[in-house]
């Protein structure tokens, strides 16, 4: 009967012990010259430069939506690649709003007869920001 207490006692000794290991901070601090402790330096060499960019909103809007499956953003799929739209419009309101309204009302003749689907559940600001994205890519 005493084994079967003494077990769990035991592992929770060991559990409290090597959680309480940690330094005491009012001690490193006296211990110093008088300056600010010395940060680690961290290693980011195993990291791509803009890992920990946020995405910007009309990116985050796209990849939501079905838009993958037709566009990319530098090659041609079943519609333009998004790059080749930033090419071929100017960059400013009219833009904007002309390729909100393609994207919400969908169509075809731009870019040949396959029609590009609509998206009528989508608000209007956002698909000027996704438009807007589009048009940052050039």
């Amino acid at each position: 009967m005493r084994k079967r207490f003494l077990a769990p006692f035991v592992l929770s000794a060991l559990f409290f012990a090597a959680c309480g290991g940690g330094q005491d901070k009012s001690n490193s601090e006296q211990s110093g010259s008088g300056t600010a402790q010395e940060e680690t330096a961290v290693d980011t060499s195993m990291v791509s430069p803009g890992a920990n960019a946020p995405v910007p909103k009309g990116k985050a809007l796209i990849d939501d939506q079905d838009c993958k499956t037709c566009h990319k953003v530098d090659t041609k799929l079943v519609g333009p690649g998004y790059k080749e739209v930033a090419a071929k419009y100017p960059n400013n309101d009219e833009t904007i709003e002309m390729l909100a309204d393609k994207i919400i009302k969908g169509g075809s003749g731009n870019w040949g007869e396959v029609a590009m689907l609509p998206h009528p559940t989508l608000a209007k600001e956002d698909a000027k920001e996704m438009a807007t994205y589009i048009m940052s890519l050039k």
